[in-house]
């Protein structure tokens, strides 16, 4: 094995580099995905019934491996209930994928234009999947594209985010328990020089990620010609009429705007408000806000854990400040507190103007700009004003009149009377607009095949054409 480069791991609660690990380097990367694909012919060929069985004994090895990933996964991310969902989730998701795809079955018919012609449109998956993971849901987001992809009979490589590496040794010690399986999935440490590295070695790459690393991941699998499927950022809108249920919208926007610290792709950033039920909405949206609370002192309580990444919570705090200085409200929260590791309350801001960071970048924390509005066109010309476009909100007091604003939404999954469901839901389809993303949806059955390419095998049960029938002589009348 090349000799690797060490990287050290900041813990989020302490604020101290107290893990490491070893980079995979690049030369590794290419034998780790030479060894992967001659695997994959057999994993390919053993049949889907195998392949399910194979992923049920995994989740069953997760659970034997239940508290030392977990563990793993609550020092990477500073909270544990969070955690405890990631790990006992794999089991249903198993099952999830397993139903699409024993519902998925080969297209056949006839031509329309030439009867005599029948095909039969088969799937050929691409043998070698590689997945680059964030830190914001180390576990979730590493599996979300890996099963779906090994259910349709591809091998795969991951690499977790460099600052939430730890789960993934005790990852692979359940997936080591699987022989089958560990022959065809692999996790690899490191960062970008060894995300690079599987883009260069992969038939497709699935990225999660910044909009900055997901262009260079997206400009490099252009270059290799390989398929790329990007979840990038967001600065997601939500819009309440007049007419909403005011307790409903601010419990429901506190929950999409603060959950997991407000460090998700789907967490709300931008509130606008009807005029009439401004006041009204943004002083239950404090009270609720001021309701909060961290786990700074124990881990066993708070509804919100740290800022994972120190540099996120610069950014936040920047955002904030520059609000600030521009003339913004600041109603709760507002600051970042060092307990060692670094923590933000919920923090309500009013008095915001286009130009201001918050309004314009992704914030990625805990942060609720709230914003008046006169008319729903104004709230839609407002929520579209955006170089994202991943997901939406819009509370009504009816689901017509929500569904007439969500249509006009330029962004992939819309909440209505709730938000940031498609954290939650997995099943509907939906595509990233503008920045926000690239490639096929992976959620419901697109999630399964878009690791396929098509093959359609056309077969002539007529006589075939004679090339004479193409003489220009015989070239027909106006």
């Amino acid at each position: 094995m090349t000799v690797s480069t060490s990287l050290k791991v900041r813990n989020p609660r302490t604020g101290e580099n107290d893990y490491e690990i070893s980079a995979t380097a690049k030369e590794d990367v290419t034998s780790i995905c030479t060894d992967l694909r001659l695997a994959q012919k057999h994993w390919e060929a053993s049949g889907l019934e195998n392949r399910l069985s194979v992923l049920r004994a995994f989740a069953t090895s997760v659970k034997w491996h239940r508290e030392e990933i977990l563990a793993a996964l609550t020092a990477d991310t500073g909270r544990r209930y969070i955690s405890s969902m990631e790990v006992d989730g794999i089991g249903s998701t198993v099952e999830r994928w397993a139903k699409i795809a024993n519902d998925h079955v080969p297209a056949t018919g006839t031509s329309s234009a030439l009867p005599f012609i029948k095909y039969t449109v088969g799937f050929k998956v691409y043998p070698l999947v590689g997945v680059i993971s964030p830190w914001n849901f180390p576990l979730t987001l590493s599996l979300i594209d890996a099963l779906p992809a090994l259910v349709a009979g591809a091998a795969v490589i991951i690499k977790p985010s460099e600052v939430t590496p730890r789960f993934a040794a005790p990852l692979r010690r359940a997936i080591a328990d699987v022989p089958e399986l560990a022959a065809v999935l692999k996790v690899v440490d490191g960062a970008g020089e060894t995300g690079a590295a599987l883009v260069d070695n992969v038939d497709t790459i699935c990225f999660t990620g910044s909009v900055a690393t997901g262009r260079k991941v997206g400009e490099q699998a252009a270059r290799n010609f390989i398929p790329s499927f990007l979840e990038l950022g967001g600065k997601d809108p939500a819009i309440v009429l007049a007419s909403a249920d005011v307790e409903r919208a601010a419990t429901s926007l506190l929950r999409a705007s603060t959950l997991n610290t407000g460090q998700a792709c789907q967490s709300i950033e931008r509130i606008y408000v009807a005029e009439e039920i401004y006041e009204e909405f943004l002083k239950l949206l404090c009270q609720k806000a001021k309701g909060v609370s961290i786990n700074a002192e124990s881990i066993d309580q708070g509804m919100i854990g740290p800022v994972i990444f120190d540099k996120q919570a610069t950014i936040i705090a920047d955002q904030i400040a520059d609000a600030k200085s521009k003339g913004a409200t600041i109603h709760t929260g507002g600051v970042i507190e060092n307990h060692g590791g670094l923590w933000c309350r919920p923090t309500v801001i009013s008095g915001l103007t286009s130009e201001m960071k918050i309004m314009l970048e992704e914030t990625f924390g805990p942060l609720l700009p709230v914003i008046p509005f006169k008319t729903a066109d104004e709230a839609i010309a407002l929520a579209n004003k955006s170089e994202y476009g991943l997901s939406a909100a819009v509370f009504a007091g009816s689901e017509e009149e929500a569904y007439v604003v969500a249509n006009q939404l330029e962004a992939g999954g819309i909440s209505v009377n709730d938000a940031s469901l498609t954290g939650l839901m997995h099943e509907a389809e939906k595509n990233s607009f503008k920045l926000s993303g690239m490639g096929a949806s992976r959620m419901g059955i697109s999630g399964y095949t878009r690791f396929f390419r098509k093959r359609s095998i056309m077969t002539n049960t007529a006589d075939v054409f004679d090339i004479s029938q193409f003489d220009e002589a015989n070239t027909p009348n106006g």
